[in-house]
């Protein structure tokens, strides 16, 4: 088997699951895929959240649901597109709008978010590819075993995170943290059909940082455009 390309810190922890049958069997199902249909993120972008944010970075987690499905949009980060792409996906757009009614921060014009990955936040979708034009596609494959477990790994080994979980698939991971050592917010999917049930006024952004200085670990800077992308 090919070695696992991982941030260190992940990779420790992460490498015997990749040695398991479940993966095997998505890597099986993946290369099925990719000879009737284009898949999303290119490979070498699917593992990209625990790239951008190392095991030991790790303050915030964004649990989305899967990539986006369109050209040239998902880069292995949820919510995240490169900063060239345009226009900005509709949950995107909601992410800010709710960014300003929360911190009063003007929406970026642009859609990387690698600034807050770059602080600790885990930008993490519960499944990690899509097939193009089909969104939840790949949900059946079981990327849920590596997230699952991502997600098991960091309630059992760290304390004082916060976890913003984001729609059905990724509040189904509550049952993964510890609440008495973690925060958890729920709310709804930042999509246009379901922004209106929760997401919406949840303030999450401004809970996180409240929860995050009152354990005396430093806020995260929430512009997208405050921090350099290269």
């Amino acid at each position: 088997m090919a070695e696992l390309m991982m941030e260190t810190g992940w990779k420790i922890r992460l490498e015997k699951l990749f040695q398991k049958k479940p993966m095997a069997d998505i890597r099986a199902a993946l290369l099925e895929e990719k000879k009737k249909y284009p898949v999303y993120p290119p490979g070498p972008k699917i593992f990209a959240a625990f790239d951008h944010t190392p095991w030991d970075s790790v303050r915030v987690v964004i649990l989305g649901q899967d990539p986006y499905h369109g050209l040239g949009q998902a880069n292995g980060l949820c919510f995240s597109v490169e900063p060239d792409l345009q226009p900005l996906p509709p949950s995107l757009k909601n992410i800010y709008k709710e960014l300003e009614a929360d911190l009063g921060i003007t929406p970026c014009p642009h859609g990387d978010l690698r600034g807050w990955a770059r602080q600790g936040v885990l930008l993490l979708n519960n499944v990690l590819t899509v097939r193009g034009g089909s969104p939840q596609s790949h949900q059946h494959l079981g990327w849920s075993v590596l997230t699952d477990e991502a997600v098991r790994l960091l309630s059992e080994e760290k304390e004082h995170l916060v976890f913003m979980l984001w729609g059905s698939s990724a509040r189904a991971k509550a049952k993964d943290v510890d609440r008495t050592k973690h925060l958890i917010l729920e709310s709804s999917h930042p999509s246009p059909l379901s922004n209106y049930r929760g997401f919406s006024g949840c303030r999450h952004f401004s809970k996180t940082n409240e929860y995050l200085t009152s354990h005396g670990i430093e806020a995260i800077d929430w512009d997208p455009c405050a921090a350099a992308f290269d």
